[in-house]
């Protein structure tokens, strides 16, 4: 049977002379989209089309088929279908209340897709008459709001997060959906809430709920007052943002596990390298989808209630069990064959585990380790959009947690130590870090090791420089904090040194490559003065007095790249250009370093040649630093430990609009009312009737 005969629900020929016959739904259909009244010849037409099976198909492409003409010959039709629609959504016949969602559905996509430039208000009066919207779309969102917050079957709810979701995603540009205004009304937020306070309702909803509510705090965000930005900034209720914490954590977690997976699948052994090398042939692009394709719409999620909610950042830290979400028995979730790595939701048997027997010999973790793991893996590789703006929002996020007093606390907890497993690029001239080889150390180091990680592996052409600039502004952040409270963190600071004098050396490496597309003095101000933190501030919170000759010795050292830097930018700011300013304000920064490599260096050529020595060893380097800084005369830099706090509005706004239509796209494309099987329901309510 071709495509088009299935559209049409023909369901079998008879002869070949007579006409296929169709589906007693789809004749009904046609009357619906008929001129007349269909109810006029059968007043029991609007009780037997619930009880038909929906043809999704087939009333979506006629939906999508209606032209401009017809479009107002069948309105009151398509008015009444949307009104009969919604009362059928109170009848306590199950099997009427499934078919009303899926019907709304269809309508709600089909006249959408068909009137892609019509506005948002002749959409509204199409599908069910401006004058009526209101008193509408009140009577669907209660009864929605009834149907999740009742006694309703896990299914019926499931089928309601999908409408709401398919209502919301059907517009490319969220915001162009005026018919959210009434959402925006007729809120669902505590709806939404009740299902992630409930372990039983978290374990089968919570993925949808979490990105329904991320997709609505992203309506009209700029322009108006949006109700669930309001609201979501207020909830103070432990078991509801525990809810949230642990959906956003199964989702991560198992991301990575998949991803681990899909790593030591790929590791295995000489039969499977040859097998993966000519499968690769074959499947290389859909191998490399499934190891790359990240989850925005819950990473989105985590970044609003971190961003919006001071009481969420308590979630971030507590700890529990760490879980291989491989051993435990798991239901399926119906997922297309196609559904990329990462994008469905977890298991639901692990959502509806929030409390698991500790084993003594069991790691501990929590949601802010998960997240680091996953930031990890797709901080790796940003060679194209998608990735990137993964990465970027990551960095995002991270820096709402930098700046927050109560997370840099947890953070710097010397009680609150951790293992964290972070995923390391692989290259050539490193050997692959050994996962029992970490140390337990407060989560501000893994932090840290991220940030070092990314400025490590990614000096390359196409260089990322606003996810450099956030890198190297969250270090500041971290270290802002240490010198505040005065903490002394045990961390490999000559491996930071030694990143960011690295990246230095790239910029000048790489000038007028760069300089025709960034502003690479701005990243090498940011990068000077986190020096200049460490000379000034750094006996307030380096671990010993060592660590500070070490970073003299890092700096004396290295000397050669900081005079080629001072070099550079003295003889940008002599010569009048567009980047005169940004290289000056440099030139100064680099004043106490230029003085420390000044005093320093004849000293040590002065050592070796008393002593006739050619190559002096790193503690006859030091030894010569630390008897001669009572003769270093340093200057006093203002502002080193201030910063600009984050903001959303204006600098993020246009990367948010942009990552919430691909979310949007994405939603809409995975979420299909289809998911759930219409032979399922209906099998599931047909006892009931």
């Amino acid at each position: 049977m071709s495509q088009v005969e299935k559209k049409a629900g023909l369901l079998r020929r008879t002869s070949s002379s007579k006409k296929p016959l169709k589906e007693k739904v789809v004749l009904m259909y046609d009357e619906i989209f008929a001129k007349e009244d269909p109810a006029k010849n059968n007043p029991r037409f609007w009780d037997e089309l619930f009880l038909m099976k929906v043809n999704l198909e087939y009333l979506e492409s006629k939906l999508e088929s209606v032209d401009g003409e017809e479009v107002q010959r069948i309105q009151d039709n398509i008015n009444s279908l949307f009104h009969h629609c919604v009362q059928a959504l109170g009848e306590e016949h199950q099997i009427k209340v499934v078919n009303a969602l899926q019907t709304l559905c269809a309508l709600f996509r089909g006249v959408h897709q068909k009137n892609k430039s019509a506005s948002g208000f002749d959409i509204i009066n199409m599908l069910m008459g401006f004058d009526k919207a209101e008193q509408r779309m009140k009577d669907l969102m209660e009864r929605l709001d009834s149907l999740l917050c009742g006694d309703s079957s896990e299914s019926l709810k499931s089928l309601c997060l999908k409408l709401l979701l398919c209502l919301v995603t059907v517009t490319d540009n969220i915001s162009q959906n005026t018919i959210l205004e009434y959402v925006m009304i007729n809120s669902i937020f505590e709806a939404i809430l009740q299902i992630l306070s409930d372990v039983s309702s978290r374990g089968q909803h919570g993925y949808d709920a979490v990105v329904l509510l991320a997709l609505l705090v992203n309506y009209r965000k700029y322009e108006s007052v949006n109700p669930y930005i309001v609201k979501l900034s207020i909830v103070d209720d432990e078991p509801t943002l525990d809810g949230m914490g642990m959906v956003v954590h199964q989702a991560l977690t198992e991301y990575n596990r998949q991803y681990k997976d899909k790593e030591e699948e790929n590791q295995g052994g000489f039969f499977s390298t040859l097998t993966s090398m000519v499968g690769s042939m074959f499947i290389a692009d859909a191998d490399e989808k499934l190891s790359v394709q990240t989850n925005e719409a819950i990473l989105l999620a985590l970044y609003e209630a971190v961003h919006l909610n001071r009481n969420f950042i308590t979630v971030l830290a507590q700890s529990h069990p760490e879980i291989d979400i491989a051993v435990t028995p798991t239901t399926p979730t119906p997922t297309t064959p196609t559904t990329p790595l990462g994008t469905t939701p977890p298991s639901l048997d692990m959502m509806n585990n929030p409390e698991l027997p500790l084993d003594p010999n069991l790691q501990t973790s929590n949601l802010l380790i998960t997240f680091l793991k996953y930031a990890s893996i797709v901080m790796q590789d940003t060679k194209d959009e998608h990735r990137l703006n993964s990465a970027r929002l990551c960095l995002i996020i991270l820096t709402c947690i930098a700046e927050d007093q109560y997370a840099d606390a947890f953070l710097h907890d010397d009680n609150m130590n951790f293992r964290v497993n972070l995923h390391r690029m692989p290259m050539r001239h490193r050997k692959k870090a050994v996962d029992k080889n970490i140390p337990s150390r407060p989560l501000v180091c893994a932090v840290l090791d991220l940030m070092v990680e990314f400025i490590v592996t990614h000096m390359m052409k196409d260089f990322p420089m606003d996810l450099y600039l956030r890198c190297v502004q969250i270090i500041h952040k971290l270290l802002c904090y240490q010198k505040k409270c005065r903490i002394r963190l045990h961390y490999t600071w000559r491996e930071l040194w030694s990143a960011l004098i690295n990246l230095l050396k790239f910029l000048l490496s790489n000038e007028t490559t760069l300089l025709a597309k960034h502003n690479i003095f701005h990243l090498a101000l940011l990068v000077v003065n986190l020096f200049n933190m460490f000379i000034t501030y750094g006996d307030t919170f380096l671990p010993t007095s060592n660590s500070y000759d070490e970073l003299y010795y890092e700096i004396v050292r290295m000397h050669q790249v900081f005079d080629n830097l001072y070099c550079m930018v003295l003889r940008v700011s002599t010569n009048t250009g567009q980047w005169k300013e940004a290289a000056s304000k440099v030139t100064h920064a680099l004043v106490n370093v230029r003085a420390i490599i000044n005093h320093f260096n004849p000293k040590i050529e002065s050592y070796a040649a008393v002593n006739h020595i050619s190559q002096l060893s790193e503690e006859q380097v030091l030894e010569v630093v630390r008897s001669n800084y009572d003769t270093l005369t340093l200057k006093l830099q203002d502002g080193l430990d201030q910063f600009e706090r984050y903001s959303e509005q204006p600098k993020e706004a246009a990367f948010f609009k942009e990552l919430v239509r691909s979310i949007s796209l994405n939603v809409r494309k995975n979420v299909s009312l289809n998911t759930l099987s219409q032979d399922v329901l209906l099998k599931e309510f047909s006892t009931i009737s």
